[in-house]
């Protein structure tokens, strides 16, 4: 669910001890809607205005950052950097969480500025303020045409959102706690307190008895959640199926029964934490990568259109034998014929029983010139199946090296994969270097698995790097592992030399065909040979290669077992 505002003040109450009295020593921006307070002490505060995903908790995990700071976490910089957090407040009732700060503003005076957080749906906002209550700048400029109630717009004063027509929960009274008879009893609450997300509203209607409760059961399931959380008695829980994460509340709930366990946590950035990293990492893949794929996509649907040309051009030009047919039967007829004809009549000697055939001819031509037209085309054509058997093998093999693209692309972890792949996709001229040349631009390394027996199983995460994995770092004694004519990963099992037991084998097998386009498939063909074996064609694309010696594992794609054998 997202962060209501019990929940954030849940939030608020297990980090204002953690941030009160802490020097801000960096500040980072490492997406669009992040930002990254590193306090001394090496803790990491997050700052998370994504209208998917508001909220703020510390952190543990390193982001990267590109290379040139955004403009907002320059400025945030400017004033910001070398702070010291006062108070952490949240307004009541609210979404909205202002960190107070002390800096030393340019003249080196101390000054106050309020760095505010609204984490509020799709609505979600970080605005610095200076200590008059003026608004210095945000992460998202509102202005009247975007909204007529509220602007929020470098200069103006800061005001909070407009607050909704609900009623205080802690405020109410019994004798005005007047459920409906008819309509859903949690769809009622939300609509008629605030503070009540639609997860919690079902947890109440739950433990009253069910959508069925009277007045009197729903008002002490409600009066017992509101003790609960006036006591500040939070436990910080997550809400799973299996492997499945289904939500996370402050509360443990019962609503899902035997469906679902709680799971709890020490503390809710931990929880926050380990919530948000795979979402979080999944929506900022697909932002980094969403030129990439339209840029692939295009290629391909523009290659696939012109192979598909180039096989009807090619087809055609298997029926040249007519023409070189005719051009020697008007040679042999030229006595028949005459300038001004535009057909002729005659008898095919080539074929058994000399069938009689017409041959169309340009009445602009003369009889012999009919001829040279006629073996002058079948010569083209000869010339142009020669040139266009090549260009469609050319077209083929770079059709299969954009599917190998596609399929990294697919199974991209990181944004360093998106960074990879776009700099094979600029090498490979598909895509125009953007920004300065010669920048710096981390290495990425190998995925490192660890089979049961010990032995180092490495897997190319992209078409350049499984060169450099295969031809470089490998040593001729090891076994490579790929997927019979399928897309995929190189895999080196790294053996140093002794022979592999068949299970490091099996288990790499395993990893090559869950890293290729058979994930989804079982029995998937995995080739294996030793690296001296395999060899990379002259000009060949990045990736691509030619084995030889090679035998067979035939096995079915196990994520679980490459989740047990990563090594972290």
């Amino acid at each position: 669910m997202p962060l209501d505002a019990v929940c954030l003040s849940a939030v608020v109450a297990e980090l204002t001890p953690q941030l009160v009295g802490s020097r801000i020593e960096k500040i980072q921006q490492p997406s669009r809607d992040q930002v990254i307070l590193l306090l001394r002490g090496n803790r990491r505060l997050l700052l998370c205005a994504s209208p998917n995903q508001p909220r703020l908790h510390m952190t543990a995990l390193l982001r990267d950052n590109p290379t040139q700071p955004p403009m907002f976490c320059m400025l945030l910089r400017k004033y910001l950097s070398g702070g010291r957090i006062d108070a952490v407040q949240q307004a009541p009732l609210e979404r909205v969480v202002t960190l107070h700060i002390d800096a030393a503003n340019e003249w080196g005076e101390q000054s106050s500025y309020s760095l505010i957080l609204e984490a509020i749906g799709r609505h979600a906002n970080l605005i610095l303020c200076g200590g008059d209550g003026r608004i210095i700048d945000c992460l998202r400029r509102v202005d009247f045409e975007m909204s007529a109630q509220r602007q929020v717009l470098p200069g103006l004063y800061y005001h909070l959102p407009p607050q909704q027509p609900r009623q205080d929960p802690f405020a109410v009274t019994e004798e005005d706690f007047t459920p409906p008879t008819d309509g859903p009893l949690d769809e009622w609450l939300v609509s008629a307190f605030t503070a009540i997300s639609p997860l919690m509203a079902r947890e109440i209607v739950c433990r009253a008895g069910g959508p069925e409760a009277d007045a009197a059961s729903l008002w002490d399931a409600f009066s017992a959640w509101r003790e609960a959380v006036i006591a500040q008695q939070f436990l910080p829980t997550v809400i799973r199926h299996g492997d499945k994460v289904i939500d996370f509340t402050y509360q443990p709930l019962f609503q899902y029964g035997e469906y679902a366990e709680n799971v709890t946590y020490d503390t809710f950035s931990e929880l926050l934490d380990g919530y948000f990293v795979r979402r979080e990492q999944a929506e900022r893949v697909k932002q980094k990568g969403q030129d990439l794929v339209k840029t692939v996509t295009n290629a391909t649907a523009r290659l696939r259109r012109k192979l598909a040309l180039q096989e009807k051009e090619l087809s055609q030009t298997r029926d040249r034998e007519t023409l070189r047919l005719r051009g020697e039967l008007i040679i042999a007829n030229l006595y028949r014929m005459q300038r001004g004809m535009s057909a002729v009549a005659v008898e095919n000697y080539y074929e058994e029983g000399s069938p009689t055939i017409e041959i169309p001819l340009d009445v602009r031509l003369s009889p012999r010139e009919n001829a040279d037209r006629y073996f002058k085309q079948y010569a083209k054509a000869k010339t142009a199946e020669k040139i266009l058997t090549e260009q469609i093998e050319k077209g083929n093999t770079e059709l299969s090296y954009l599917e190998s693209v596609r399929q990294e692309m697919e199974q991209a972890e990181s944004e360093q994969d998106f960074n990879d792949i776009r700099a094979e996709l600029v090498e490979g001229g598909y895509l125009r270097q953007g920004g300065k040349k010669g920048g710096f631009q981390r290495q990425s390394r190998p995925r490192e698995f660890r089979s049961t027996a010990g032995l180092r199983i490495l897997v190319g995460r992209n078409n350049a790097q499984n060169d450099k994995l295969t031809h470089k770092s490998a040593q001729k004694w090891d076994i490579w592992l790929h997927t019979q004519k399928i897309h995929g990963s190189h895999v080196i099992l790294c053996t140093d030399g002794a022979e592999p037991d068949q299970q490091s084998l099996w288990e790499a097998a395993m990893l090559a065909a869950w890293f290729s386009q058979g994930r989804e498939g079982s029995k998937v063909p995995v080739d294996y040979t030793p690296v001296k074996y395999v060899k990379k064609p002259p000009q060949a694309r990045p990736g691509m290669v030619i084995y030889t010696t090679y035998r067979t594992l035939y096995v079915t794609p196990d994520g679980d077992l490459a989740a047990r054998l990563a090594v972290k």
